[in-house]
């Protein structure tokens, strides 16, 4: 389960990373067009919009994958073990239905949906940009499951730890 995580966590960094990285490179693109040329490309600063989505919503699958998630410790840390761990195991099922019910059965709706409208420059269906929103969501319900089963294994410690 641990290399199932870790070659996860290094797929969603390079994919993130590359997003960053075109960004990076249409936005100078963009840069050139408008202040060099004098005719600004369309296209790249819609395109950089989608690509900065993709980033942020992979990226917060890296986020649920180290569960680095927004969290508030005070009641868990005063706890006991087994209340700590029953507080640690409720905020990752939060995290999960969050992902199920927003991320996936929402995304895919809002996905199907949108394969009718086309982007205005890209002439893209605009659904295969929110294609993204179903997928990071099944990957932070395997990751709040994976947490789960770390905490109630006692090993969430030592990445707490580290």
């Amino acid at each position: 389960m641990n290399t199932l995580r870790t070659t996860l966590t290094r797929l969603l960094n390079l994919l993130a990373g590359a997003s960053f990285l075109v960004m990076v490179a249409l936005t100078c693109w963009q840069v050139f067009t408008r202040y060099i040329l004098g005719s600004p490309s369309s296209w790249s600063e819609e395109l950089v919009s989608y690509m900065f989505a993709w980033m942020s919503l992979l990226g917060a699958s890296i986020v649920t994958s180290e569960r680095g998630h927004m969290n508030i410790p005070i009641l868990a840390d005063m706890a006991g073990p087994g209340p700590k761990k029953a507080l640690l195991c409720l905020g990752e099922a939060v995290a999960f239905l969050f992902s199920l019910v927003i991320l996936v059965l929402g995304g895919m709706q809002i996905t199907k949906l949108a394969m009718g409208q086309t982007t205005s420059s890209l002439g893209v269906p605009i659904g295969v940009f929110y294609v993204v929103l179903p997928l990071c969501g099944v990957l932070n319900m395997l990751f709040t499951l994976m947490n789960i089963l770390e905490i109630c294994s006692g090993r969430h410690a030592e990445r707490e730890a580290v």
